[in-house]
């Protein structure tokens, strides 16, 4: 007895099969929040509003990972069943995913040069009014000795940017323990300048790498992981106006 004829068959598993190219999207896009979140862009809080887009780009990219590790469930399903309203809803959500990942790079790229020169004047500005000191317990000064300890430099463009500064006012010192390269030595004492006791170059051009860098990543790993769910779209979008 010969077996009832399945429409479109081979759409069907085409669009099923490619499931998997928008799982393993959804893995990549987790895989990128995660290290944003939580990687050395953390660092990148001390430059203001301005460049910690990366940060909340990161918390979005792990939500578009495991909505599309749903919707490749979703797809599958529909794809099996041959169902109008599942493939509706798939391609509903994977076009405003793909958008948003198209949308994102592009802006992520074309905000860089801006994002430079307000992170620049914002960092010298607050770090003058704000630091308090090595060790102090406010989130702001935490923050900066953590960049500082960890980048191995010092203030904004270099340790310059403390006399006069409300640090200095109050505790005298030409700049804070943590720009020494060994904190816990006599000769950090906040007036030794030399290059042997204390680290010479600015954190601003530390972070901006690591700005830019999370910028490119973010941008490229964005348009690949569209480029991954496009077939996806289209033999969808096939396979609905032929069931239809």
């Amino acid at each position: 007895m010969a077996e009832p004829h399945t429409p479109y068959a081979s759409l069907r598993t085409l669009l099923a099969g490619l499931q998997g190219l928008v799982a393993a999207s959804g893995v990549i896009l987790i895989g990128l929040g995660i290290g944003v979140s939580y990687g050395e862009a953390t660092l990148t809080r001390v430059m203001g509003p301005a460049s910690t887009q990366h940060l909340h780009l990161g918390h979005l990219y792990l939500s578009l990972g495991c909505t599309l590790l749903l919707l490749a469930l979703v797809g599958w399903c529909s794809a099996k069943q041959a169902s109008r309203g599942g493939l509706l809803f798939y391609l509903v959500i994977l076009v405003i995913i793909f958008v948003v990942q198209i949308t994102v790079a592009s802006v992520v790229l074309t905000l860089f040069p801006l994002v430079r020169d307000l992170a620049l004047e914002h960092n010298v500005v607050t770090l003058r009014k704000n630091y308090r000191g090595y060790k102090q317990p406010d989130d702001f000064s935490a923050q900066w000795n953590s960049v500082m300890e960890r980048l191995k430099c010092c203030g904004v463009n270099n340790y310059t940017d403390f006399p006069g500064s409300s640090f200095s006012v109050v505790t005298g010192h030409a700049y804070p323990r943590g720009c020494c390269k060994s904190p816990g030595i006599a000769v950090c004492d906040g007036r030794n300048v030399s290059s042997s006791v204390i680290h010479q170059e600015g954190c601003f051009p530390k972070l901006l790498k690591i700005t830019k860098t999370q910028s490119y990543v973010l941008s490229w790993i964005s348009l690949g992981t569209a480029a991954m769910q496009l077939p996806g779209v289209l033999v969808a979008l096939l396979l609905f106006v032929k069931l239809g």
